[in-house]
């Protein structure tokens, strides 16, 4: 909770405008929801990138899934091994839940990212679609 500045800092540089109150919101709702993780990278006492994970159980197969919702590093700090970091203890962390199939969601610009995660042996494997809904009274 008192990384929220910085959290919504991160998410700022993703290009999802959001202030510290905003992700403060944000962070009391997912702090207590238990399928939730969230990990932080600090350096020189600075938070310089974050992940956030997901399980959940999934229609398609018994066991349940694991899912990155998030990950951001600052824009000054990248190539510097935070990401590979991060992913790793997330991987770690689902490991120790007896997840085994961990799912993520990247924009199509983002090609360094696509490069990033293959990387670390993640494969496509479809499309996502979106669609933003009128929210009725």
């Amino acid at each position: 909770m008192n990384d929220a500045a910085a959290l919504a800092h991160l998410m700022c540089e993703l290009g999802y405008e959001t202030t510290k109150s905003e992700m403060q919101m944000r962070m009391e709702r997912i702090a207590t929801d238990e399928c939730y993780r969230t990990f932080v990278a600090v350096l020189d006492g600075k938070v310089c990138g974050m992940i956030g994970t997901l399980t959940c159980p999934s229609y398609e197969h018994n066991d349940p899934s694991g899912r990155i919702l998030a990950l951001a590093i600052l824009s000054t700090m990248r190539r510097r091994g935070i990401g590979r970091a991060l992913i790793a203890a997330a991987e770690k962390d689902f490991a120790q839940r007896a997840i085994r199939r961990v799912a993520l969601d990247t924009r199509l610009a983002r090609e360094d990212a696509h490069k990033f995660y293959e990387s670390l042996g993640y494969e496509r494997n479809g499309w996502r679609f979106v669609k933003q809904l009128s929210v009725r009274d």
